[in-house]
């Protein structure tokens, strides 16, 4: 299917494979299960397991022990260093993905190989089968803020990049998606381009000068979008002028970019004029996306988790367009796509897909039993509606019964695939004492603040958290960057809010007998989260993996730095 051309892809074959795929999905996996383990048989670290050559489920969940990255971390390091004796697979591994490193702190390596680019491939048909049949796309191109990190080799010369980057230079990607119209209107050299503000300035230009053909906007996430528009919002005019002049803006200097975008520029100040117009028109920027781009069927990205904050403002430049949450996966592997697209992103469910890697799901269940002995896990077909989970992934590229660190909530079924919501990281991000809140509380908190300050036409451009134990009780600190000058009443008034708005009974019993101190709003100057964004593009994350850490603890002290260096005003909570 990779090698036909952009019309010759039949979205009723794959929606017709993807439900025979999942009628049923329990024979899929022990299928999927076994070639991955007959696949991978001679690699050390399966033969070290004592399973002696079983595929079955039952064997590998007895022999194979539950991971984190941290547990496999020596066997990756020594395929980076270029051992070239099969550790983790049978076959060797050709590169390495590194993750953004803006969830925990630090970045990690991860395999990355030719199955798990067929596994992508996969996903993104599927989705898009399901999302053309809704939507129906024109022959066109679409506005992509995509970048990649600088490609580098590892210590025993394995290529490493985010996992975007190893998308992005293989040529499978690039044919697969040809057939799904997937053609992005900027160049590779924007792309590629060595200075992200650079290649987001050319990426606005170019959408502009295709406007006409733009069928959708995409990044890998929300904020990517959000942040593209923002920054439209400070440059319309120059790009403008760029398309009156038919000359690039100064501010572009690498060489490679200018001369791209040089064949593409010709001067046009009917498009100028037009363009302008259209800006001068719009209130407060409401609907910018649909005005610049007249075609685009929809907004497609990454919109669930830790990207639902954004999804106000990206409303905002949306006007009447859909916003549609990209499939559910990470840097580690892929797990199910969205077949209902027409969801908003805050119901989003995704589909797992049986045959891209064997699935475990650990019961998350609030009683004493689990506070001595975690539950087993549970099979993919075995789980419940309604119940919340924490899920393990085994794949084709050596990860094996990995602990994702990803809570979902099974929403439904279809066929017999569980069909998936993604609710919070599992790991804790504010506790002191008996206290447990996860960033979906946090988040809930920062929203119940956000509505007091939507009264007085302001917005929260974006937050972050720590505990402080320095002082005796300790407490928590909320982070916000807010988009005007509050009054004094109003910020008073947020702190108690974020304070009462964490509901946790852990928490609000701490509070009430001051086991736990008031709870501390730090507002921080404009551009702040700027500055965070910098600090990690600086250790090579691009900005379409970027993720703003939501808590900010021990292994993140430099963006704490960035943070408490930028405090403009301070406010206790009298709430309790």
């Amino acid at each position: 299917m990779l090698e036909k051309k952009m019309e010759g892809i039949n979205t009723d074959k794959v929606i017709e494979e993807f439900e025979a795929l999942t009628k049923d999905a329990g024979m899929v996996q022990r299928e999927t299960l076994k070639k991955i383990l007959e696949e991978n048989g001679s690699a050390e670290y399966l033969l070290n397991s004592g399973l002696n050559g079983r595929t079955d489920p039952e064997s590998f969940k007895s022999c194979v022990p539950l991971v984190t990255h941290k547990d496999l971390e020596a066997y990756i390091y020594r395929i980076a260093d270029g051992d070239p004796s099969p550790i983790l697979t049978g076959k060797p591994i050709p590169d390495m993905s590194l993750s953004s490193g803006t969830t925990q702190g630090r970045r990690k390596l991860v395999p990355f190989n030719d199955e798990l680019m067929e596994n992508t491939l996969q996903i993104y048909r599927t989705s898009f089968a399901f999302r053309n049949r809704e939507f129906p796309l024109e022959k066109g191109k679409s506005l992509q803020f995509v970048y990649s990190s600088k490609p580098w080799k590892t210590k025993g010369g394995l290529g490493a990049g985010t996992a975007t980057t190893n998308l992005f230079r293989n040529s499978k990607y690039k044919n697969g998606m040809k057939a799904i119209q997937f053609q992005c209107c900027s160049p590779d050299e924007v792309i590629f381009g060595p200075d992200f503000h650079q290649s987001l300035y050319c990426h606005l230009l170019c959408g502009l000068l295709f406007r006409e053909e733009i069928q959708f906007v995409f990044s890998t996430f929300a904020h990517s979008i959000v942040l593209a528009f923002r920054t439209f919002e400070q440059v319309w005019e120059e790009l403008c002028n760029d398309i009156r002049d038919g000359e690039l803006s100064s501010r572009v200097t690498a060489p490679s970019v200018r001369m791209a975008m040089s064949k593409l520029l010709k001067p046009s100040p009917e498009l100028a004029d037009l363009i302008y117009k259209k800006c001068s028109g719009l209130s407060n920027w409401y609907g910018l996306i649909p005005e610049l781009f007249p075609n685009a069927k929809y907004i497609y990205g990454i919109m669930t988790g830790s990207m639902e904050p954004y999804l106000k403002k990206l409303r905002h430049y949306a006007g009447e367009l859909p916003l549609m949450s990209a499939d559910y996966g990470s840097s580690e592997g892929w797990v199910a796509a969205n077949v209902n697209p027409k969801l908003p992103p805050e119901l989003a469910t995704f589909a797992v897909l049986p045959n891209i890697g064997y699935f475990e799901f650990i019961p998350l269940k609030n009683n004493a039993e689990c506070l001595y002995m975690e539950p087993k896990p549970v099979g993919l077909t075995e789980v419940k509606i309604g119940e919340d989970y924490e899920i393990i992934i085994t794949t084709f590229a050596g990860l094996y019964r990995y602990r994702l660190g990803d809570v979902v909530r099974v929403m439904g079924f279809h066929n017999s695939t569980p069909e998936l919501k993604f609710v919070c990281r599992r790991n804790l991000i504010l506790s002191i004492n008996i206290d447990k809140n996860t960033e979906k509380d946090l988040q809930l908190s920062v929203e119940e603040a956000g509505k007091l300050l939507a009264e007085e036409k302001l917005e929260i451009v974006d937050f972050s958290s720590l505990v402080d134990v320095s002082t005796d009780p300790g407490h928590y600190v909320i982070f916000l960057e807010i988009s005007g000058e509050p009054s004094e009443e109003v910020l008073r008034e947020c702190c108690n809010c974020l304070d009462r708005s964490f509901v946790d009974a852990g928490y609000v019993g701490s509070r009430k007998v001051k086991a736990i101190g008031p709870l501390e709003l730090r507002v921080v100057w404009r551009g702040t989260f700027q500055k965070i964004l910098e600090h990690y593009l600086g250790l090579g994350t691009v900005v379409s993996q970027f993720k703003t850490p939501r808590c900010v603890g021990s292994m993140n002290s430099k963006v704490e730095q960035i943070l408490c260096n930028n405090v403009a005003k301070t406010y206790f909570s009298t709430a309790f």
